[in-house]
C-alpha cells in the first residue's frame, strides 16, 4: 500500500500546492522579486539573470555600441565631432582635416559641408597656417624658405599661399639666419680637417633647405674667422 504525503497548504496562498510554481521572478503570494537572500529563488532569479544578459550580449550591434557610448550616427554631426578633436590645440590644415575624415569614412558631402562651415567661421584658415607655419620653423628649427615650402605642400596648403608666407622672408634674414646657424655649430667640428668642416657644416645648412651658393659662402666665412685656409673652397661641395 502507498502511503500517501501530505503536504501543508496556506489556504491564503494557492499557488503553494504541490506541483505549482510561483511566476518567474517573484516570491509567491508576496509580489515580491527574488534576490540573493531568497533562498529557493535565488538559482531561478539568477538563472535568468544569466539568460537575459547573455541574449543581451548576443544581441549587440554596432549601432546600439555608438548609441551606448553617446556617438551620433548623423554624418555631418561626426564630422563636427571629429574635426573639434583635432583642433583643438592644434591647428589645421582643411586637407589635413579632409583626410582625417576620409580615413574615418565620413561620405563626401557630410564632410564637405563641415569643412566649408568651418573654414567660414574661421576655424580652417589656411593663410594663417601658413603664415604661423613659417615664423615658427623659421625662427625654432632655422628652415629656408625651400624647406618651408615643402613642408606646406605636404600639409596641402595652396601653392599662391605658400608663395605668400615665405614671401615674408627675404635673402638678407634668411642668410642670417644661416650663419646663426653656422656659428652653433662651429664649435662642435674644431678639431677636424677643413674639408670635413666644410662638409658637415654646409651638409647642415643643406638639410635645412639653404641653397648650395649660400651655404658655402657662409661656412666659408665663418672658417676665415676662425683662420682657417679657405683657399680653393670655392667650388662645390
Amino acid at each position: 500500500m502507498t502511503r500517501r504525503t501530505e503536504w501543508p497548504v496556506d489556504a491564503a496562498d494557492p499557488s503553494a500546492r504541490p506541483g505549482s510554481e510561483p511566476a518567474a521572478g517573484h516570491t509567491a503570494g508576496t509580489g515580491e522579486e527574488y534576490g540573493p537572500e531568497t533562498g529557493a529563488g535565488r538559482s531561478t532569479g539568477e538563472g535568468a539573470g544569466r539568460r537575459a544578459r547573455t541574449r543581451s550580449r548576443s544581441s549587440g550591434s554596432p549601432s546600439s555600441s555608438r548609441a551606448e557610448r553617446g556617438e551620433s550616427r548623423d554624418p555631418v554631426e561626426q564630422a563636427r565631432n571629429i574635426c573639434l578633436r583635432l583642433l583643438t590645440g592644434t591647428p589645421r590644415t582643411r586637407k589635413q582635416l579632409a583626410d582625417a575624415l576620409r580615413k574615418r569614412e565620413i561620405p563626401e558631402e557630410a564632410a564637405e559641408e563641415v569643412l566649408s562651415r568651418f573654414e567660414g567661421v574661421g576655424l580652417i584658415d589656411d593663410a594663417a597656417f601658413a603664415d604661423a607655419w613659417v615664423e615658427s620653423r623659421h625662427h625654432g628649427r632655422g628652415l629656408a624658405r625651400r624647406a618651408l615650402v615643402r613642408e606646406l605642400r605636404t600639409k596641402g596648403v595652396d601653392p599662391a599661399v605658400i608663395d605668400e608666407a615665405v614671401g615674408q622672408l627675404d635673402s638678407e634674414q634668411e642668410e642670417a639666419t644661416a650663419r646663426d646657424l653656422v656659428a652653433r655649430k662651429l664649435r662642435s667640428t674644431r678639431g677636424l680637417d677643413r674639408d670635413r668642416r666644410l662638409r658637415r657644416l654646409a651638409g647642415m645648412l643643406a638639410r635645412k633647405g639653404y641653397g648650395e651658393g649660400m651655404a658655402l659662402r657662409v661656412v666659408r666665412q665663418a672658417l676665415e674667422e676662425e683662420g682657417e685656409d679657405t683657399e680653393g673652397l670655392d667650388e662645390p661641395f
